[in-house]
């Protein structure tokens, strides 16, 4: 029988000491979609692969004639990266073309490596999302909210009826085995639901540390027991705070991306920046993308 084979022993993880890795992203929707549950995790970890890939095909500019990003992948690389045989690294390429779709391939021919497409799937999150909603909007204004917000945060057993628009995470009754952990989770699992975090990262492969910075930054305020949070220059009562930040939705995130993007000055205090930003996207998002759309239509002829 073969010995475990054991590491030596290894330090524990302190304070943000996980964050000098590097990580390979699969799709959380790999194992909530039941659309997707079904994929072997062989062939989502391969699928995760794919995506490193595709972000460093983009930064080469490996993009066809109608501007899709493609990567190479061969299946010796592939049965080296997962440490597995041929038949294993021809079937999982099989799962994920022929079996779901999530990748394409087009073989060039004249001794040229097959090209690969990796499909983005966020069309099917934010379909399946959209329904849902529409769904909640055709039940009476009374059920309504209740179901949305128990689907957004993410399936936590929350059954007090009597709840507060403010602030949608309630402690149990008893506060016997509920920490600040329990609320923290609660609260995270509800801005995943809520700002379609997958959709987010499929759609911006390029952002993902910016996206999970403000994911914590979110949730660090939203948690916090202070009775006034500093934002924009003045304290505010917490309460208000919170309630704007609740009410975001991915499209907020993505026009905070695109501020954080068009910024040419220098920042300072990039956690106050973000803060700032994401606190005003409710009340400045229809005036920026209207002041980008008069730009192009009249701008361009005033130059």
């Amino acid at each position: 029988m073969d010995r475990v084979r054991k590491l030596p022993d290894l330090p524990y993880f302190y304070g943000a000491g996980a964050e000098q890795f590097a990580f390979y992203r699969i799709p959380k929707a790999f194992f909530t979609e039941p659309a997707l549950c079904e994929i072997s995790l062989e062939a989502k970890l391969l699928y995760g692969l794919m995506l490193d890939r595709l972000a460093l095909s983009a930064r080469n500019g490996w993009v066809d004639e109608e501007n899709r990003v493609f990567i190479y992948y061969t299946v010796d690389s592939i049965m080296e990266d997962l440490n597995c045989g041929n038949k294993k690294a021809v079937k999982l390429l099989n799962e994920l073309d022929s079996e779901y779709g999530l990748i394409e391939r087009k073989r060039q021919g004249q001794g040229k490596p097959t090209r690969i497409y990796v499909k983005n799937f966020s069309t099917l999150l934010q379909n399946r999302h959209f329904q849902k909603c529409q769904n909640d909007t055709s039940k009476s204004v009374k059920t309504t909210s209740l179901d949305m917000l128990e689907r957004h945060s993410n399936k936590t057993n929350i059954n007090n009826t009597e709840f507060n628009k403010i602030n949608p995470i309630y402690p149990p009754e008893s506060d016997d085995g509920y920490d600040g952990l329990d609320e923290y989770k609660q609260y995270r699992d509800y801005f995943l639901d809520q700002l379609e975090f997958d959709v987010l990262l499929a759609n911006h492969p390029y952002d993902g540390e910016v996206l999970n910075e403000i994911l914590e930054l979110l949730v660090e305020t939203v948690c916090s027991k202070r009775q006034y949070l500093h934002v924009c220059g003045e304290d505010k009562p917490a309460e208000v705070v919170k309630s704007r930040l609740m009410k975001l939705t991915s499209d907020h995130i993505e026009y905070v991306l695109d501020c954080l993007k068009s910024n040419t000055t220098a920042i300072k205090n990039i956690k106050r920046y973000l803060l700032a930003t994401l606190y005003n996207a409710p009340v400045t998002i229809s005036s920026y993308y209207s002041a980008l759309v008069n730009h192009d239509l009249y701008g361009r002829k005033e130059e």
